[in-house]
């Protein structure tokens, strides 16, 4: 029997250093992820203060998911000598040290065409992992585990996983990791992060139980520590902002018992809120759950201009909070700060540029562009996404909605904001100039005066703000034509320093009263915001307070609630003095529902210093929210006078009791015509 068991053991050690040998492609050496030395790089025009405490292995991420596809499309790079490059050695020659790219499952229909977004299946992980070991550079490999894109709206199941239960679906997935992984270490590819999932809000691969989310995940988890023992394993989800949602998330990770190393994060300065708000959350999480923490996904624009014929995610009328200037240097900015910020925050490991390659493919037409972007999958989405995705890619297929957020131009020339990953840890403090003008901003009611402001704010190249002159191009005619043409948006041009400033000119018929609807005030609050219930004469037992109640306002959750025991009276006003008011004409209207009031003297009401001088008609109660409103027009105002608005609502009551709900109390200027 010893002789058996001796063969046997002997086979077996056999067959796994056999196994070995072939994963590590008969080196017998896991790849581990690679140490980075930091190129050495000047710049004589962008301004970069020093990130203090930035550590050594600091993650520099680049995500190139879409590099084949716009190479296969015509696309060409070039390095800072202007000489054709591979767009990787230039990545690493300017501090990126990490290479981010998405993995799908099957993105291509029963023909085999592509859905589009670079096609990203783990045999395009694999080129793009090659290019990147060769100049040095980690692999930083995410899993969708999706056909395509997934995100925090969107976690859809792979079709071929679609009909298994959860179990079925974790054995899946585990297979699906780990063949895909075992496939990038034959080829000796250096991975140091492996995303089980992008973006997963409470969401992954169909399934929002987090039971469910937690099988999956441990299931990716196993299959990163077989294959890849050195890789940190990372869950990913966005909009920080929410940080009760990551926090919640965290906290189920931690009850589930996970086994994971990084809390990764998006983060995007126009949607996601503030830097403080992130360090913090990120740093509470770190603490309290000892993980590493970073920020997946980031990027910002350096031009308005779109290239590509498709339009652009950020840019003009995009409605997003412009942080920085759209110019290179607020880009680099934007991707300095966001450093720092991890870099100081605990057990913070890296940043990570989203797409920054990712460039028109042409710049001639949208038919020449569209062919490229179906035959490629240069674009967002193909028409043949449709096949997976019908509701969303397979109706809006089209470009790149980001061109203007990559760090290489048009023509694919690298921006001199690529240079912030290996600057950022020595600045690179020149002197500043003027980079960009400051937008003004302005809200005008039409009753209101014009005065544009004689300075615009010059935002410097260290982002510091500089106020100097401004010459507007305005003249009594435009003024006359804001005037009369109503509530619309103007934008004034000017010019300060050789630059274009813009004064956006928003003329309003403006709502003049404060906690107009009573949303301002915690649902029984007996004395709303800036209101004052007076002359309140009840002959007992009256309700006079703001009710939290959606179902029965006009706007918003709130209104001013009313209600008297049965045959008791109600008997009181509710006005509002206002303040900061033009000379001009006006109108005002109030509304109010109800019931049971008997006998009923209702009325809204203008006072000049005190003095009625206009009331509305009568209203009634005619029913559960059968609104009345009041309207009170002409309304001639001097500017200077005490001016007051309000209703009065008296009823006598009857059966159970006058009730009844006031909101939406407005005080519009008249457009002059």
């Amino acid at each position: 029997m010893k002789p058996k068991r001796i063969v046997s053991s002997l086979v077996a050690i056999i067959a796994v250093c056999i196994t070995a040998a072939m994963m590590a492609g008969c080196s017998g050496k896991t790849p581990k992820p690679k140490k980075f030395v930091r190129p050495d790089v000047t710049s004589d025009t962008l301004y970069v203060k020093k990130v203090e405490n930035l550590p050594d292995g600091f993650i520099m991420g680049m995500d190139a998911s879409s590099v084949i596809s716009l190479e296969n499309s015509g696309v060409k790079y070039y390095d800072f000598d202007g000489n054709e490059a591979d767009v990787f050695k230039t990545l690493s020659e300017n501090g990126i040290n990490t290479i981010r790219v998405r993995v799908w499952n099957k993105p291509f229909d029963a023909q085999g065409n592509g859905f589009g977004g670079g096609n990203c299946d783990i045999n395009t992980a694999i080129e793009i992992g090659k290019r990147a070991t060769k100049y040095g550079m980690n692999l930083m490999v995410d899993f969708h585990y999706s056909d395509f894109w997934a995100d925090p709206g969107k976690q859809m199941v792979p079709i071929a996983w679609s009909d298994m239960d959860i179990d079925e679906k974790s054995e899946a997935l585990y297979n699906f990791t780990k063949e895909c992984l075992e496939k990038l270490y034959k080829e000796k590819i250096a991975v140091n992060v492996v995303q089980i999932g992008n973006e997963t809000n409470g969401k992954l691969c169909g399934e929002s139980i987090w039971m469910n989310i937690y099988k999956l995940m441990a299931a990716g988890s196993k299959a990163v520590r077989e294959v890849y023992p050195d890789a940190l394993v990372a869950v990913h989800f966005a909009n920080p902002e929410k940080s009760s949602n990551y926090l919640s998330w965290a906290s189920k990770l931690d009850y589930y018992g996970l086994d994971y190393d990084v809390f990764a994060s998006s983060y995007y300065p126009y949607w996601h809120g503030t830097l403080e708000n992130l360090q913090t959350t990120l740093s509470d999480i770190a603490t309290k759950y000892n993980k590493k923490v970073m920020v997946a996904e980031t990027s910002y624009a350096y031009t308005e201009e779109d290239t590509d014929f498709f339009g652009n995610t950020i840019g003009p009328g995009s409605g997003v909070t412009k942080s920085y200037p759209y110019t290179v240097q607020g880009q680099a900015n934007s991707v300095r700060n966001i450093i720092e910020t991890i870099a100081n925050t605990t057990n913070g490991i890296g940043v990570c540029y989203w797409e920054g390659t990712w460039i028109t493919v042409g710049q001639n037409s949208y038919e020449e562009n569209f062919a490229l972007w179906e035959k490629y999958g240069s674009g967002w989405a193909s028409s043949f996404s449709k096949f997976y995705d019908p509701k969303d890619a397979g109706k809006y297929y089209g470009g790149s909605a980001v061109d203007n957020q990559a760090m290489f131009d048009a023509d694919g020339k690298p921006l001199e904001s690529l240079k912030i990953f290996a600057l950022a840890s020595k600045g690179n403090e020149i002197e500043t100039k003027a980079d960009a003008l400051e937008d003004v901003n302005m809200i005008v009611d039409l009753n209101g005066k014009i005065e544009l402001p004689a300075t615009v704010n010059a935002v410097m190249t260290d982002d510091s703000k500089k106020p100097i002159p401004v010459e507007w191009n305005i003249t009594d005619a435009d003024i006359e034509k804001m005037y009369s043409g109503g509530a619309q948006k103007y934008d004034i041009t000017g010019k300060a320093s050789g630059m274009t400033a813009h004064c956006y000119i928003s003329m309003v018929k403006k709502n003049f009263i404060k906690n107009y609807s009573f949303e301002e005030d915690s649902n029984k609050a007996v004395s709303p915001f800036g209101w004052q219930v007076v002359n309140n004469k009840p002959s007992g037992g009256a309700e006079l307070y703001v009710e939290t109640d959606k179902n029965n306002s006009v706007t918003g959750d709130n209104h001013f609630h009313f209600w008297s025991k049965a045959a008791d009276t109600v008997d009181f006003t509710l006005e509002q003095t206002v303040k900061d008011v033009a000379a001009g004409k006006y109108k005002y209207s109030i509304s109010i529902s109800g019931g049971d009031g008997g006998n009923t003297t209702i009325y809204a009401y203008v006072k000049i210093n005190g003095t009625i001088i206009k009331k509305s008609d009568a209203l009634y109660l005619k029913g559960y929210q059968n609104w009345q409103t009041a309207l009170i027009e002409d309304i001639d105002y001097n500017g200077t006078d005490e001016i007051t608005v309000g209703i009065y609502v008296q009823c006598s009551g009857e059966g159970g009791g006058a009730w009844g709900k006031i909101d939406d109390a407005l005080l519009n200027s008249v457009a002059i015509n």
